[in-house]
């Protein structure tokens, strides 16, 4: 298929292009190198050594606005850009990914309105892979990339016919975490498992680590905190938890407005946060 100018796909196996997108049934869609490993764990581990079950991802932007220190506080952009995307190789070697792809878009682009460039590209490569189960990030997220690949990738799927709709659509944690929402309202995604795969992946991003941000003990430490404070008269019953916004009711009533939808959430959290006090006043 051809993609974007200047974008990029790898696939660890060497197989087709098509054959690579067309045999993934999870497919998460981050907007930089290293949110993947964040958000979408779920679907990591779900497809990790399971010839059944392909995960694909796709990085949206180009990554080159990082910040950066130590050994990399000197690398220019494209230096960084070049660096950031040998890390989500790797990681995409070593998660066992069926492809990962690079549409290496600038941050401005995702988020101005107008530009509908990338949501062309989008549903260009969710009809050649039609998922089962799409992760992208949560609607409340507070970086402003993030929020606009999220809502590139709602009208995206919404642009699709509806047999290649996926069967459910998941907003992820990265830059907000979701245990403030109600908990009938959560996904929640046991990630007890194969620990040591985990922290492998998130290491491997040695230019965000040591470059100043500890992403790798954060994500795991949040997994762990999540399990431990989900139940508050429950002795716990995973090792890790990661939590998602349920997008799916967004990309079959178009109608819908994403604004409202997330102010849902919020509103219903606010209210329960009114009912607590008010219950012991």
């Amino acid at each position: 298929m051809d993609l974007y100018p200047k974008a990029d796909i790898y696939i660890p196996d060497d197989q087709p292009t098509d054959l690579a997108l067309a045999r993934t049934t999870h497919l998460a869609i981050g907007a930089h190198q290293d949110d993947l490993e964040i958000m979408a764990i779920d679907g990591i581990l779900k497809c990790y050594q399971n010839t059944g079950s392909w995960f694909t991802g796709v990085v949206v932007t180009n990554g080159s606005g990082s910040p950066r220190s130590g050994i990399y506080a000197d690398y220019t952009d494209d230096e960084m850009m070049q660096i950031r995307d040998q890390e989500q190789k790797r990681a995409a070697y070593l998660g066992d990914y069926s492809a990962q792809i690079f549409l290496r878009y600038s941050s401005a682009e995702i988020k101005d309105r107008d530009n509908h460039e990338p949501i062309d590209e989008l549903k260009k490569l969710l009809l050649a892979a039609s998922p089962e189960i799409i992760y992208t990030h949560n609607l409340a997220d507070k970086h402003p990339t993030h929020i606009g690949v999220a809502v590139k990738t709602i009208k995206a799927l919404r642009a699709l016919p509806d047999e290649h709709k996926p069967k459910k659509v998941y907003g992820c944690e990265v830059w907000r975490d979701l245990g403030w929402m109600l908990d009938e309202e959560k996904v929640v995604f046991d990630c007890s498992g194969q620990q040591n795969l985990q922290a492998a992946l998130l290491g491997v991003f040695d230019s965000q680590i040591s470059g100043g941000k500890r992403y790798d003990l954060a994500t795991m430490g949040r997994r762990i905190a999540n399990a431990t404070f989900f139940a508050s008269h429950d002795t716990d019953q995973a090792q890790g938890l990661a939590f998602a916004m349920d997008l799916t009711p967004l990309i079959h009533d178009t109608e819908l407005d994403i604004r409202d939808f997330a102010q849902v959430h919020i509103d219903n959290f606010s209210e329960n946060v009114s009912q607590l006090i008010g219950g012991v006043l």
